[in-house]
């Protein structure tokens, strides 16, 4: 497998990571997960809480974009190997850099990380563009 592949491969993952990051927080602000109604909880939190949730849902709307860039660099044929492998890798340490900006409360590096992995989508779609 490409390292484009891999880097979807752990955009894929991320989300997870990001719900189980909320599961602490939510022991302790709300006294447990509910397993009921997890999303209503989840407007509940706070803090911490509330950016690993935010992470979560942020990262399914980046996960998108990103997918698509990767569907249009394969179908045009650009070399994996090359800038798509590099944006690929700055897209995902971007991610879990915005992830971990969110839970601990970084908005400004935040931003900047999402602006990042948004670059990164689009360097990708453009290369292809340009192949």
């Amino acid at each position: 497998m490409t390292i484009p592949m891999w880097c979807l491969v752990g955009g894929v993952v991320l989300p997870y990571i990001w719900a189980g990051a909320s599961v602490p927080f939510r022991n302790a602000q709300l006294g447990g997960l509910d397993l009921a109604q997890p999303r209503l909880q989840a407007a509940s939190l706070v803090e911490g809480g509330a950016g690993a949730w935010g992470a979560q849902m942020n990262q399914w709307e980046a996960l998108t974009v990103f997918m698509a860039a990767n569907v249009v660099a394969y179908v045009q044929g650009l070399d994996p190997t090359g800038y798509w492998a590099t944006a690929s890798v700055i897209w995902l340490v971007a991610r879990v850099g915005h992830g971990i900006c969110y839970i601990v409360g970084q908005a400004p590096l935040r931003v900047v990380a999402f602006l990042v992995s948004l670059a990164m989508s689009v360097w990708i779609v453009v290369a292809a563009a340009l192949n």
